[in-house]
């Protein structure tokens, strides 16, 4: 996991991957995101405050680790990764409270984007 040294919520997100998927994550500070998310291909407009890779696919922002169990057992042709733009309240790492906003995960890829889970 990519991540901006000054984000605390980062290391949150984090946390409930290794909890939830029984994996861990290494995070590795970096001070230009912007080029990260670039290289990897994130599009602007799904972009987050952390980047990561899970096998071969980019993963941005507070995606739930459902999401992405999901997105490695099925694969989809034309997906690169996954995103929650933003930081959403309530979606992993944004506890905040019990307050919650509603958010999608996009898949984004050379198929396009598409709404690849919802969270009410």
């Amino acid at each position: 996991m990519y991540r901006d040294p000054g984000c605390g919520c980062c290391e949150q997100w984090a946390a409930h991957v290794e909890r939830d998927m029984d994996a861990q994550v290494a995070a590795v500070d970096s001070t230009d995101m912007a080029a990260l998310k670039a290289e990897r291909g994130v599009p602007r407009g799904l972009s987050s405050c952390h980047t990561m890779v899970v096998d071969g696919y980019v993963i941005e922002g507070h995606v739930p680790a459902e999401a992405i169990a999901r997105l490695l057992r099925e694969r989809p042709v034309g997906v690169a990764g996954l995103a929650v733009p933003g930081m959403p309240l309530g979606s992993p790492g944004m506890e905040a409270d019990g307050r919650r906003q509603a958010y999608d995960v996009f898949a984004f890829g050379p198929g396009g984007q598409r709404v690849f889970a919802s969270y009410p």
